[in-house]
């Protein structure tokens, strides 16, 4: 939606079907407008290893909808006897004039250590590549301290908490801005080995305030001041044990319990009062348990399967609190979210309790030297979330607190392969959804919805230049309406063109993406049709002495106007346009580690 707020789309999927697990915590956001998904809080100072899951390869994080992206921070590296390690960076680009600085420091070893992190970038609005600004201003702080230590006989203990502070957070074609958001996350986990194997058990917390209005950030003032204040809190446990049975197999079992808190009221500042609960103090309870087992059968054959059965209870538990008087049947009545549910859609229930059951089963085959044929069938159960039940608008824009969980089958054939210098994988997939949540016209319905995509990656290397060729195609139907899904993405491709020698590396990419023109205008999550694009990226690394290196980046190189077709799209009046990328662009960042 602007220079923050990055929403993955995984497979045509996004938003609530996409997973995000930050060091095994699942962080909610505190906006309804989704202006701080959970990949805003992915570290500043720190950056994870990014691990993205298509299908249920595992349960033990919850059943895979969309998909799933797993963020790894990991530890420390102490260097021969070294007691300290750390790093800091500096570095800006030219458009939109950011800038960020970031570091760390540890003291210990790798028994034990304590390590402290911060970072902070901030950043004007960007130019599109016909020189327009586009609102994407932002200013972004953490910092951060984790520790751990580990005994003689494996027992360990991790810690961790951070702050994080968004501020003066542009969007554009957004009706409001973010002047403030906070982020407090703390986790503990402890472990040890056990027979054949290992326990561990996690626990975490997260808390996010955040405010929205359309006043403070813009130099026009609103017809009518308005603003947003809202909040989430998470609390969860993870309670897992693998073991090894055998030379040929493992299993794992486990348990774990979440509890979640929104509440989210918008305000009308000028006549002090509240214009509507979009969040009515919703509640959501889960606990989960999930069993897996892998077994080689033959050398060449590995099989695997898993069950997990998650109750999710949810409520809103300020369904019936009143708000701003609204013309019904010739009186002034008062407003509540529980009228608003049952004037849209004639439910009075906003108490629900879904009970989902999810497995796989998965086959690896090794049908010759560097060749393997992977399979997997998965059946996900996916409730609906909170927006999607009980977003509460004003009546323009409200949640169903009735809707069915989706049921998402899933089946992925891959091949991969290896010869001499090149490697390949190409899949085809196929995920038939009973109950999928559509939103269309600010109202959501369960329809049945099929998706099909096709996937390739082709790579070639002599040890100095390398290639890497990458190919991905969706295609989503609604069934029920014999039309496209919404806001699917167009075909797209990129490739990678890399020189590696001593250290020093050069890439250049070109992205392209055809024309997506199978759209559903009707849901006005698809305002029109979009066009093709091909944009040139460079970017280097390049080591100046044993400890100091340089990297940069040239984005966009011929300063292109393009913008995915999954991009944000909003309306300004009465003109619906998608968010444009940045045009030509130049970052560098100089980074010592010691």
């Amino acid at each position: 939606m602007g220079g923050r707020g990055l929403d993955p789309v995984i497979r045509g999927q996004n938003e609530e079907r996409v997973d995000v697990l930050l060091d095994g915590m699942r962080v909610e956001g505190a906006c309804p407008s989704r202006m701080d998904p959970p990949t805003s809080r992915l570290s500043t100072s720190l950056a994870p290893v990014l691990d993205v899951r298509t299908n249920n390869r595992t349960l033990r994080w919850g059943p895979i909808a969309g998909g799933q992206i797993v963020a790894t921070t990991a530890a420390p590296v102490f260097a021969d006897d070294n007691l300290t390690t750390g790093h800091l960076t500096l570095g800006g680009s030219d458009n939109g004039e950011g800038k960020l600085v970031n570091g760390s420091v540890a003291v210990g070893s790798k028994d034990a250590y304590i390590r402290m992190a911060g970072g902070y970038d901030e950043a004007d609005d960007y130019e599109d590549g016909d020189g327009n600004e586009v609102r994407s201003a932002y200013e972004n702080s953490e910092g951060r301290v984790d520790a751990a230590w580990t005994a003689d006989n494996g027992l360990f203990i991790k810690g961790m908490a951070s702050r994080q502070e968004e501020r003066d957070v542009k969007f554009p074609g957004r009706g409001m801005d973010a002047p403030k958001t906070d982020t407090d996350l703390y986790r503990l986990e402890v472990g040890a080995p056990v027979a054949d194997g290992a326990w561990n058990l996690m626990t975490w917390q997260a808390d996010v305030d955040h405010v929205m209005d359309n006043f403070s950030l813009r130099e026009q003032a609103a017809p009518m001041k308005m603003l947003t204040a809202s909040e989430t809190r998470t609390q969860g446990v993870r309670l897992s044990l693998d073991q090894r049975a055998g030379d040929r197999t493992d299993w794992a079992v486990g348990i774990d319990y979440e509890t979640n808190d929104w509440d989210a009221a918008l305000n009308n500042v000028d006549k002090e009062l509240v214009a509507s609960y979009l969040w009515p103090g919703v509640e959501r309870d889960r606990v989960g348990v999930f069993f897996e087992q892998f077994t080689r059968i033959q050398p060449d054959l590995q099989l695997g399967a898993g069950l997990r059965y998650d109750r999710v209870e949810m409520d809103a538990t300020k369904a019936d609190d009143t708000y701003m008087l609204k013309m019904m049947d010739g009186a002034m009545v008062p407003m509540s979210a529980a009228k608003a549910y049952e004037q849209v859609y004639g439910t009075t229930n906003t108490e629900v309790t879904d009970d989902n059951f999810s497995g796989f089963v998965s086959s690896e085959w090794r049908y010759a030297p560097n060749r393997s044929l992977d399979v997997v069938a998965s059946h996900s159960v996916r409730s609906p979330g909170v927006t999607e039940r009980y977003v509460n608008k004003m009546l323009g824009w409200v949640g169903d607190p009735g809707l069915d969980t989706e049921k998402h089958h899933k089946l992925e054939v891959s091949l991969s392969g290896r010869e001499g210098n090149w490697n390949w994988r190409p899949t085809v997939w196929v995920d038939q959804v009973d109950d999928y949540v559509l939103r269309s016209q600010d109202r959501y319905t369960n329809i049945d919805a099929r998706l099909l995509g096709v996937e390739g990656e082709l790579g070639w290397s002599n040890g100095t230049w390398s290639s890497r060729s990458r190919l991905a195609s969706v295609r989503g139907d609604n069934l029920d309406a014999d039309k496209p899904l919404p806001r699917i993405p167009s075909i797209q491709f990129i490739q990678a063109v890399v020189w590696a020698y001593q250290g020093h590396t050069l890439t250049a990419e070109w992205q392209v993406a055809r024309r997506q023109d199978r759209i559903d205008e009707e849901s006005g999550l698809d305002p029109s049709t979009s066009p093709g694009y091909g944009v040139v990226n460079f970017s280097g690394t390049h080591p100046l002495m044993a400890n100091l290196s340089i990297t940069w980046a040239l984005d966009n190189v011929f300063d292109k106007t393009w913008a995915p077709h999954v991009s944000k799209a909003d309306a300004l009046g009465e003109e619906f346009f998608k968010v444009n990328e940045p045009g030509r662009t130049v970052r560098a960042a100089l980074t010592a580690r010691w």
